[in-house]
Order: structure tokens, then sequence, then C-alpha cells
């Protein structure tokens, strides 16, 4: 098993969440992060004043695969992020050594769907 963390621009939610879909993911788990890369942010005007917004709204995904269905769900996030501009986001791929179902205790693979 494998474990998928996507960061993403927040537009790009709902086009990932289908991609993900079409490719037979059933749960993924989404929260609303903010930070930086090599776009280092930008700068606003608020009242005349400009300031620098260092911290920028992104989205995070974090999916849990079989390692058979590793490279379609990756493949599936880099077609349906991509703006082909800076700050498109990452893909973080990590070994999950186990999950467990709470309500019946089952473990492994079996979890996933």
């Amino acid at each position: 098993m494998k474990k998928v963390e996507a960061i993403i621009k927040p537009f790009k939610l709902e086009e990932v969440k289908e991609a993900l879909s079409g490719v037979g993911i059933q749960g993924l788990t989404v929260s609303e992060v903010k930070g930086f890369g090599r776009q280092k942010g930008h700068k606003e005007l608020y009242r005349g004043a400009e300031y620098v917004v260092e911290f920028l709204p992104k989205v995070k995904l974090e999916i849990v695969v079989t390692d058979d269905n590793l490279k379609a769900v990756v493949d599936a996030v880099v077609k349906a992020a991509s703006t082909g501009r800076i700050g498109d986001g990452k893909i973080f791929v990590s070994p999950v050594e186990d999950a467990i179902r709470i309500r019946t205790g089952e473990s492994g693979d079996i979890v996933l769907s």
C-alpha cells in the first residue's frame, strides 16, 4: 500500500476528484492548507497598502491506494491538476505499513475497497 499526498490549487479540486473517481478511487481526505514553494507568494493591494501574501491557499489530498493502483492515481492527479504554470503543486508518495478498518477490525488491502 502507498499513501499519495497531493498539494494542488483549490480550483482544481473538483477536476481531480472526478479523475480519481474515474480510476476507481472511492475515498480520499481533503484539507485546506497554506504554503509556498518556488512560487514564493505574491503581492496584493488592500485599501491602498501593498502587502505580501507569503502562504498561498492550497488543497491537500490524501489517498491510500494499493500498489497496483498507484500509477493510475498519480497519472490522474497530474493530468487533472495541471495548468502548466508555476504553483500547480506537488505529489508525495509514501509506503503504508498497514490499514485497519475500525468497524470490523479488518486489515490490509481489503480495507481500501
